[in-house]
């Protein structure tokens, strides 16, 4: 049966469900999404990914800065929508919004909830060296990623993963985890579990303080930090180049065996030396520059081995 849905996202993790949800035939009344932002040398409006796809489809695009006004969610409710469809939408759904849905709201999260809610969760369980992660519909209540947890798949992070190559296998298994929901709920057969008490870790925001590499601690460490911010906002060391200091994004690394004093260039390939074992350097990224092998870096840059980096 198909379903009249409100589909709210932003960025580009969203976009395969919203398509996948086109695709199965439901119809989807209305795109929620946050307004357009300059970008750009001259600052044009940017509108977001599922902004994008929603004006593809021809469906009518919302773009709130809050739904906590009388207006806005009254404007909502007037959709008269069977369900909800939230996918890293951005914005805060207040009880009222939550509640207008015949069937509520339902989320997909880029995690295996309890662990990792919050906004980071792709990026933290590769900085924190997971072995496994997943993607969960849950229906949503007030709380923070609280609500109970109607469907899962798992996936093994496999140890050369960055960030950027979770993101895009999560959202492809997401799309399909979403729609089997919805084909469930279709039949009146969605039910859902409350997520355990135990082992809830929270996912919070990346600072861009956190980003510089540490070479003091444990290599195992260094890279998963390396991985786990790579593309954005990226690792980061400073290098000495043409006898200047400048800071290079490290974009992917590797475990290798080595030793030395902790940020020591150990040999011409790019193996620096860790507070525990070594990393060979495999993607790099100079200041306004394009991603690069650590071989073309090296034409360019010549680091030698001894050369202390931090």
């Amino acid at each position: 049966m198909s379903l009249r849905i409100v589909f709210m996202g932003t960025p580009d993790f969203a976009v395969p469900t919203l398509t996948e949800i086109i695709g199965q035939g439901h119809e989807v009344v209305a795109v929620y999404t946050r307004a357009p932002k300059p970008a750009g040398r001259g600052l044009e409006e940017k509108k977001s990914p599922v902004h994008l796809v929603a004006e593809r489809f021809g469906i009518p695009v919302f773009t709130p800065k809050s739904l906590k006004g009388e207006a806005e969610q009254v404007e909502f409710a007037s959709l008269d929508a069977d369900v909800a469809v939230v996918v890293a939408y951005g914005l805060i759904l207040p009880q009222a919004v939550l509640d207008a849905p015949r069937e509520g709201c339902l989320n997909l999260h880029a995690s295996l909830l309890p662990r990792w809610r919050g906004a980071a969760p792709i990026h933290r369980a590769i900085m924190a060296g997971d072995a496994e992660t997943g993607v969960m519909v849950m229906r949503m209540e007030a709380g923070l990623d609280t609500g109970p947890v109607a469907m899962a798949e798992r996936i093994a992070i496999r140890d050369e993963w960055t960030t950027a190559d979770l993101h895009d296998r999560l959202a492809r298994l997401g799309a399909d985890l979403m729609v089997r929901a919805l084909a469930a709920l279709s039949r009146g057969g969605l039910a859902a579990v409350p997520q355990a008490e135990a082992g809830v870790t929270y996912a919070a925001k990346i600072d861009k303080g956190e980003t510089r590499i540490d070479w003091s601690r444990p290599a195992r460490d260094v890279h998963n930090h390396i991985r786990g911010l790579s593309p954005f906002p990226g690792a980061w060391c400073e290098m000495t180049l043409a006898g200047k200091a400048e800071r290079v994004k490290i974009l992917r690394s590797a475990l290798v065996e080595g030793a030395g004093a902790p940020g020591t260039v150990l040999d011409g390939a790019l193996t620096i030396a860790c507070g525990e074992g070594a990393v060979r350097l495999i993607e790099l990224q100079r200041a306004g520059g394009k991603p690069m092998s650590a071989a073309d870096f090296q034409r360019g840059a010549g680091v030698s081995a001894g050369a202390a980096i931090a």
